[in-house]
Formats: C-alpha cells, structure tokens, sequence
C-alpha cells in the first residue's frame, strides 16, 4: 500500500454537498488524488435521494445549502444511511453543533478547514473494523441484549436496532469492556486514534444517542452509565 492509503481506498465513494463551486470543486479533486471517487451535488433538496440511492462510505455535508439546509438533509436520511456523515459549517455555535450531532451527524469541522483535515477525518470514520484475532469474540451478550461484531447487528430483546456506523463502534466498545470505566480519552483513541481535546462533544452527544435508542434513562441511566471526572461505563446487569 501507498504511504497516503490510497490502494486502500480506491473504491471508497463519497457524496459531497456543497454549494460553493470553488470549494466544491478543490475538496473534490484533493480527494479524488487521494483515490476517492466522489460525486458531488449542490443543493440540499437533491441531496437525499442521492444518498439514500447509492450509498456512500461516507458523507460530506455543509450546513448552508440552496432548498434544504444540511441539518433537514442528515435528519431525512439518517434512518435510511447508516455511514458516516461529516458535517461542515461556516458558524462555530454550540447549539449548531450540538444539533448536528444529535440528528446524526459522526463529526462536525468548522470553516475554513483544510482539505487534508477533512480526508484525516474520513479515514478515521472510515476505517474499517479489524478482522478479530483468534480467541476474540465476535458477540456480546449481557441479559436481553446482543451485538455482533460480524455481521454488525444489534438487539435488545425481540428488537433488532440500526445504528450508524460511528455509533455502533462505540457500542461495541463500551459492551467490550462491560464493568470498566472508559475515559473520553480512551474511547477518542481507541475509535480516531487521536487524544479528546476537551472541547469535542461528539462523544457525550453519541452516548445520549445510544442511551435513547437502549431504552435507558436519560436523567438516571443505568445501563450506560456516567461516572463523574472518569467517563463512561456499560453495565453488566441491567439489561432484563
């Protein structure tokens, strides 16, 4: 392989929507030189059906778009698009950020960002679960709960739930280490191989996510539960 990952990355396929031409179309090239096949859109209402469509591996979506804004696009096809979704945004407010997040968005970068930022990004989103050494398990199972790494299902009960590709990892993660207490830090590394910087809510937002979807509650959760100063830990019991 290449040292930039490119023969790893030849088939992967991205949909950008944006609407600035010029920047549309620098992104679009810099990936493409970086073996990603990209196709572009310009507007937020022609957006969905070419996600839901083809299905990427994975999303760039700015917020401020021409007959549908970003946030209604990720909203629309989040149930139907389980890839990753990296949003892009000109403002820097909390609540547009928070927002993106909580309808589904894996990660959110503020204007002006670098394109090669933007492709560390999706590398990162886009990496592939490794294939599990020998001994390794490839299903967890806690009470009435169950995820399965190979064939990347969860259930809680009679109900098979979906979950995006970002959040299924960090479920996997959290169900891995059932009983320990996991650091924003250890979840940053261990999901982006970088360190939490503090600021970064991506993480808090995807447990409250994963929290909803798991029938816990949110004001006392039990079954993800937050360990003040410390971090995250995922209960053994709890799960009848």
């Amino acid at each position: 392989m290449n040292m930039d990952g490119r023969d790893g990355e030849a088939r992967r396929r991205i949909v950008l929507v944006e609407d600035d031409d010029l920047q549309g179309m620098l992104l679009e090239v810099y990936l493409r030189e970086h073996g990603l096949e990209v196709q572009r859109v310009g507007r937020g209402d022609e957006a969905p059906a070419l996600i839901l469509g083809t299905q990427p591996d994975a999303v760039i979506l700015d917020t401020m778009l021409p007959g549908k804004d970003g946030f209604e696009v990720c909203r629309e096809v989040r149930p139907g698009y389980l890839g990753p979704i990296l949003m892009l945004t000109a403002r820097s407010e909390n609540l547009d950020q928070v927002l993106g997040l909580e309808l589904g968005a894996d990660n959110y970068l503020i204007k002006p960002v670098e394109p090669r930022v933007i492709l560390a990004h999706l590398r990162a989103s886009m990496r592939r679960p490794q294939t599990p050494s020998a001994g390794e398990r490839d299903e967890l199972r806690y009470g009435l709960f169950s995820i399965n790494r190979a064939t990347r299902s969860v259930r809680l009960g009679d109900e098979e739930l979906s979950f995006s590709t970002a959040e299924f990892d960090l479920l996997w993660l959290l169900a891995e280490h059932a009983g320990a207490i996991l650091s924003r830090d250890a979840i940053k590394r261990a999901l982006h191989g970088i360190d939490h910087d503090g600021l970064d809510r991506s993480i808090d937002m995807r447990i409250s996510r994963l929290r909803r979807r798991l029938g816990d509650d949110a004001e006392q959760p039990t079954r993800i539960k937050t360990v003040r100063a410390r971090g995250y830990l995922f209960s053994r019991t709890d799960w009848n």
